[in-house]
């Protein structure tokens, strides 16, 4: 029978659940264990797909055409599993659910309450990815104990233990325990409350992960046992990791996955085979080669709106034994003669995605000051749009090309280079007009994308509204500097791939790209522009590189 593990948080948000569960599920499966994993997002949205940026951070895009929380990324990127839009489930998408089941009568007239008809639907989403070739299902449970909004995902938690046996359930919960600077000493006080509160749910933890600046000692770690009535071997340090992809092999030195398969009677498991992910730790530990890549974007006071994209570059650096900067470049401020000063000493420049026009002429700068000075540039989605905008502006002469997307009633583009399709025009609903999930693109052979990913038929994931306009292709191709459709939809309509020929590197893509990338598998695309970058920066500073350093070898 597949097993359950709930994660839940309390005390305060961030503290790391999504990371918590994530690395759980890491040292499950590298146990040899089927794992897939789900959030429960306590929200009145029915998704996020219309969320603000800065209130949610980025929309992660599955497959299938799921907008989901972030946090599906950190677990896609973990257990190394593609999931679906049925690994996240919202207040707003259950009461919808039940809302409409009520109107078509299938509750026969029976009065509509919480309970049990929301704890019955929110059971019948963690039970649907139960199936027979899974062994393990990890829910994490968003919002923190305590919150009003996760009354209804607690109740329907502490029912599923009932429903499924004691022993096919396992609850962690994570927890804080804060380091006061003027008492000198680290306090337990916060997880005692948070673990009452929790109990009084009628949900008693099995493990109990504690989050702090440092270690805590063996002392406290008892005092929590004793306080909280869980198990020594349950209570489990996880302090502040250099990196996150260093959490799975501090909880297995923690003991956690030994624990917990003895929990759920997976005991006779191998220990996890961690080889590959030591190795890559390890590869980021002794990075070395410095390397400065520039996030122009719209939404970088909150870093998680480009969370993905950013985990793709750190990818791609391990690969390339880079030791890695981000500069957050707030495209709103790239203009005029702050251009040079605010993107010259960058190594690459990367352009993501994003909805509006606050900001676009800032990103437009940037695609013109990377083409003029040979410097890398990735364009991902609304990027690759605005280095066509700038193509089409500064090199054919086509004043005022822009897309309609950012048209107004009192200005209209004479030239809407990216434009919404014929057929997209009529529909009223903002996500009936959006290409959402994972779409094919057929490469030309021997363009630089087609090299890049060794192959001419590939697949990435979308998540857009407006598309390069086709009225405008042959004027692009048949222009100075080797402009090239080089990737493109299989019947043809749509580009997927743009690239500058007489350029190092200034490749932009409709799609993310960064939705797919893994910690020891970077996107290709992702390890091409670090690995062209790199060796830019050789060319332009070699003062930077020792001499012993053989760069050329290390990002072939």
């Amino acid at each position: 029978m597949t097993k359950h593990i709930f994660v839940t948080g309390g005390v305060v948000s961030s503290l790391g659940k999504g990371l918590t569960a994530s690395s759980l599920g890491r040292l499950l499966k590298s146990r040899g264990l089927r794992v897939t994993m789900q959030k429960l997002d306590p929200y009145l949205n029915v998704d996020p797909g219309t969320m603000n940026p800065f209130e949610h951070g980025e929309v992660y895009v599955t497959d299938d055409g799921g907008e989901t929380d972030l946090d599906l990324g950190h677990y896609e990127r973990f257990i190394d599993e593609s999931l679906t839009r049925a690994s996240n489930a919202t207040t707003g998408s259950i009461y919808s659910s039940v809302i409409a089941a009520e109107r078509r009568g299938d509750y026969l007239g029976k009065t509509v309450q919480v309970i049990p008809h929301i704890t019955d639907e929110i059971k019948r989403r963690i039970v649907a990815l139960a199936s027979d070739d899974v062994d393990v299902v990890i829910t994490e449970v968003g919002g923190t104990v305590g919150d009003i909004e996760i009354l209804p995902f607690l109740e329907a938690i502490r029912q599923f233990r009932l429903d499924v046996g004691r022993e096919n359930v396992c609850y962690v919960h994570v927890t804080l325990v804060p380091f006061i600077g003027p008492a000198g000493e680290q306090k337990t006080k916060p997880t005692q409350h948070s673990v009452t509160e929790l109990r009084s749910r009628g949900i008693q933890p099995d493990v109990i992960v504690c989050r702090s600046d440092r270690r805590i000692s063996e002392g406290l770690r008892s005092k929590i046992s004793n306080l909280c009535d869980v198990p020594l071997d349950g209570i489990v340090c996880a302090p502040d990791a250099a990196s996150l992809y260093e959490i799975p092999l501090t909880m297995h030195d923690e003991g956690l996955d030994d624990y917990v398969c003895r929990l759920i009677g997976f005991d006779r498991c191998p220990q996890p085979d961690l080889t590959e992910w030591k190795a890559m730790v390890a590869q980021a530990d002794h990075a070395s080669l410095p390397l400065t890549i520039g996030i122009v974007g719209k939404y970088i006071t909150l870093p998680d709106a480009y969370l993905s994209v950013a985990e793709s570059l750190r990818h791609a650096a391990i690969r390339n034994s880079v030791d890695l900067t981000i500069e957050w470049v707030m495209s709103d401020h790239v203009e005029g003669l702050l251009v040079e000063e605010m993107l010259g000493h960058l190594d690459g420049i990367v352009l993501p995605g994003g909805f509006g026009e606050r900001g676009v002429e800032g990103k437009i700068e940037a695609a013109r000051f990377a083409r003029e000075n040979s410097q890398p540039c990735l364009g991902l989605c609304l990027g690759m749009q605005v280095m066509t905008i700038e193509y089409g502006r500064h090199v054919l002469g086509l004043s005022g090309a822009n897309s309609s997307e950012f048209d107004t009633q009192d200005h209209t583009t004479p030239h809407p280079v990216i434009d919404l399709m014929a057929a997209q025009r009529d529909i009223t609903d903002l996500g009936g007009t959006m290409r959402l999930g994972a779409y094919v693109a057929v490469l030309d052979p021997g363009s630089q994308v087609a090299n890049i990913y060794g192959d001419t038929v590939i697949q990435e994931r979308h998540r857009h509204r407006y598309e390069f306009n086709p009225k405008y292709r042959s004027r692009y191709e048949n222009g100075p500097g080797g402009f090239r459709c080089s990737g493109n939809s299989p019947d043809g309509r749509l580009v997927e791939f743009i690239e500058l020929s007489s350029h190092p590197f200034w490749i932009g893509t409709q799609a993310h790209p960064e939705l797919k990338s893994r910690p020891n598998r970077p996107a290709p695309l992702f390890d091409a522009f670090i690995a062209a970058s790199l060796r830019e920066a050789r060319t332009k500073h070699p003062e930077r590189f020792p001499a012993a350093i053989d760069v050329t070898a290390t990002v072939q």
